[in-house]
């Protein structure tokens, strides 16, 4: 036991000196990305000459919406949504898994008492009368073990634990901002459709009064069946927009309830009331590839888990090593409980146990080939990811600038349309055109200003594209956790 003791101190002194564990350490990885966008983010950036600066990133976008309900609503999502609620238990997992990896470094103590009856059999103490066989065995033990980490094994699987926990922390990011993209775009959806509504509405009346007008022709003697029979026909056509928009606005508020944790019937009330569309920002500034890798919470959770996995190489390295572990119990036997805690009933043990599977190493050389396969697998994962998030803002960027160019033209081509129908309905009433002439304006305006409606909603729409894309702007903020009924 004294040799043993004596041996403690150099081990000790040899698990402080092992700084460095088996198995590669993680690096970042070096992916090549351009200085900046493409052209696009150069037409996204444009503005008229009297907007000062451009709406940046770190700025809050839902207050550059300008829209009180819109931020309310994302707020609720935030808060209450249940799919944040499951990314937050699988965030809190990982960390309680991280917690509970640190102990590994430690000592694992355990205590354990005893107290029995016991008899001896006639056959195990032969002669031995029936009074004698019987007695009693007492015992207190307190037991430690420790893994003296000298080749990293623990260190690995801690450093493991942390990044998985980062990757969950990110994984919650990532969705937060998903989530708060979609109440933003569910939004302007449901204020667009609005804007049709309001359109669709407007023009059967408008063309109700010119059914009306050649009705009462055709009552006094001066119009046609045919002429009151197309413009009959139109105006249904018009009306039979009407409840497919309806339909659309209901849908949008129920996806709204849910998407805020609501009943999907919780927020017609509240959002029944028709609102202008949001406000677009009038510069926006992209920034640069280079930000945007440090910005997008998918990229972040993607290294993490390449940092996960190159931490499992090392955990399967180490057990080409010897596992050494310090061991050591103390305690006191008796065969009565007043003698228990006696001098002469201590026992105590301090041992030194290695555990080196030298002959199974073809199974640990597989384990480590596997690891790095998951390794070289999460690399590439981490390098589709930045692709993808260029893709995605490239895109978005490219969506938005069209969007602005296409909602001009749309803008323009409405208001023509208007006047066209007002100058076309003015000639017939003085018998200066044809009915003909006043159906079709009506067509072409209907047809203008629902175009001009839906562009609008995804000129907008595309600007909250554009900044999930980035992921800039958007509150984090963690879901309310709701406790287990009955949980202490």
């Amino acid at each position: 036991m004294h040799k043993t003791l004596r041996l403690i101190p150099t081990l000790l002194a040899t698990a402080l000196l092992a700084a460095c564990a088996v198995g590669p350490d993680h690096v970042r990885p070096t992916v090549a990305v351009p200085d900046r966008f493409g052209a696009a983010a150069d037409d996204a950036s444009q503005a008229s000459s009297d907007a000062p600066e451009k709406q940046a990133f770190d700025d809050a976008f839902l207050q550059g919406l300008g829209d009180p309900q819109l931020t309310q609503l994302v707020g609720d999502a935030l808060h209450a949504n249940h799919d944040l609620r499951i990314a937050l238990t699988r965030y809190d997992r990982a960390n309680a898994l991280l917690r509970g990896s640190r102990f590994d470094a430690l000592p694992t103590i355990t205590a354990q008492g005893e107290a029995a009856d016991v008899r001896s059999s006639a056959d195990q103490a032969p002669g031995v009368p029936r009074a004698a066989r019987d007695g009693e065995q007492w015992s207190a033990v307190a037991s430690a073990s420790w893994e003296l980490d000298l080749f990293g094994r623990v260190r690995r699987g801690i450093e493991s634990g942390r990044a998985e926990a980062e990757a969950s922390a990110a994984d919650l990011r990532a969705l937060q901002v998903a989530i708060a993209g979609e109440v933003a775009r569910t939004y302007v959806e449901l204020r667009g459709t609005q804007e049709r509504l309001r359109v669709a509405r407007a023009n059967r009346d408008n063309q109700q009064r010119t059914l009306d007008l050649v009705q009462a022709r055709l009552d006094a003697g001066a119009g046609t069946e045919f002429d009151t029979a197309r413009a009959r026909a139109q105006l249904e056509t018009t009306a039979s927009r009407i409840p497919a928009l309806e339909a659309q606005q209901q849908v949008a508020m129920h996806r709204l309830a849910v998407l805020t944790g609501r009943d999907p019937s919780a927020l017609l009330g509240a959002l029944a009331p028709a609102k202008p569309l949001p406000s677009l920002p009038p510069r926006i500034d992209a920034g640069t590839p280079g930000e945007l890798l440090r910005s997008r919470p998918d990229i972040a959770a993607a290294e993490a888990r390449l940092h996960a996995a190159t931490a499992r190489i090392g955990i399967a390295t180490a057990d080409l090593f010897p596992r050494f572990t310090l061991g050591g119990l103390i305690g006191s036997q008796a065969i009565d409980g007043s003698a228990l805690f006696e001098r002469d009933s201590e026992t105590r043990i301090v041992a030194l146990g290695v555990d080196w599977s030298f002959l199974d190493v073809g199974r640990v050389r597989a384990r480590i080939a596997a690891a790095n396969a998951d390794a070289e697998g999460e690399l590439a994962r981490y390098q589709q990811s930045v692709l993808l998030a260029l893709e995605d803002a490239e895109n978005a960027l490219v969506r938005h600038s069209r969007a602005r160019s296409e909602d001009a033209h749309l803008e323009r081509a409405a208001i023509e349309g208007e006047q066209a129908a007002r100058l076309a309905r003015a000639r017939f009433e003085a018998g200066a055109s044809g009915l003909l002439d006043v159906l079709d304006a009506e067509r072409v305006q209907l047809q203008a200003q629902d175009a001009f409606a839906d562009g609008r909603t995804r000129s907008v729409a595309s600007a909250v594209a554009l900044y999930k894309a980035l992921a800039g702007g958007w509150p984090q903020v963690l879901p309310e956790r709701e406790r287990i009924a009955g949980r202490r």
